[in-house]
């Protein structure tokens, strides 16, 4: 069983397109949020160009290393839609045709429109199953702690509401930031005894130039709320021996 005191993902971004410049992702940062609200951390993500070795490799990889694996892309019509087979090479398993994902599609598109190209998308590495879309006829595809999501995001997150509550996650992470106005070197000595003093939390500082101000916003995470607000009174306490405005953040 998963240990639900620290749950992790990792993602695997699939498509030449994305390498390109082409498309942007619009993926990784939903994901994110999606996950932490199911107790599950992402801790890394791979961009991949369409390519067997290159997916079956990140995969076999994330799917290791982490709790759970996603990919996005590759699960379409077309000929370089290669995820399943990828994934199903990364499981050392056949590709076979999923009944209900057959189904699911001569219901959407008509059994008469079931086309040779469509019926790819009701392919499944064997032992696997689906992940019911809201959004359109094609499932997304999981097996054992691989979860293979559409590239389009709309559909990528129909298929997580598909997925909501059925991960074995940890605790969500909750975050409060407080923005310093001040150089972000000046605060340094400060964060680091703070930090000392408070190592069930992490801070983390993200520093900024605009609009003639120079500052950072200070990120308090912790799985405890409770944990998070001494952290920031102390981080305010020291903006203010420093004479340097502060203001709230969500």
């Amino acid at each position: 069983m998963v240990a639900r005191t620290s749950v992790s993902a990792g993602l695997v971004v699939i498509g030449d397109e994305i390498l390109s410049g082409r498309t942007q992702d619009a993926n990784v940062a939903y994901l994110a949020k999606w996950l932490n609200e199911e107790g599950v951390a992402l801790r890394e993500v791979r961009i991949v160009a369409d390519d067997r070795d290159a997916i079956i490799e990140a995969v076999n990889t994330l799917r290791e290393r982490c709790d759970y694996c996603f990919t996005t892309g590759g699960i379409g019509p077309t000929h370089d839609d290669i995820t399943v087979d990828a994934v199903a090479g990364a499981f050392g398993v056949e590709v076979v045709y999923d009944d209900e994902a057959l189904d699911m599609l001569a219901a959407y598109f008509g059994s008469d429109q079931l086309t040779e190209a469509r019926k790819r998308m009701a392919r499944v590495p064997e032992g696997g199953g689906l992940i019911e879309n809201p959004m359109s006829g094609a499932p997304g595809v999981r097996r054992e702690n691989v979860f293979m999501l559409a590239g389009i995001p709309g559909i990528m997150r129909g298929m997580l509401e598909g997925l909501r509550g059925e991960l074995a996650g940890a605790e969500p992470m909750r975050s409060q930031a407080v923005t310093v106005f001040a150089p972000e070197s000046s605060m340094a000595d400060a964060l680091t005894t703070i930090q000392d003093a408070h190592p069930d939390v992490a801070i983390g500082s993200y520093p900024f130039f605009s609009q003639g101000r120079v500052g950072a916003v200070l990120v308090v995470r912790s799985t405890e709320a409770a944990r998070i607000a001494p952290v920031i009174l102390a981080i305010k306490a020291a903006a203010e021996r420093l004479d340097a405005q502060w203001e709230d953040g969500e």
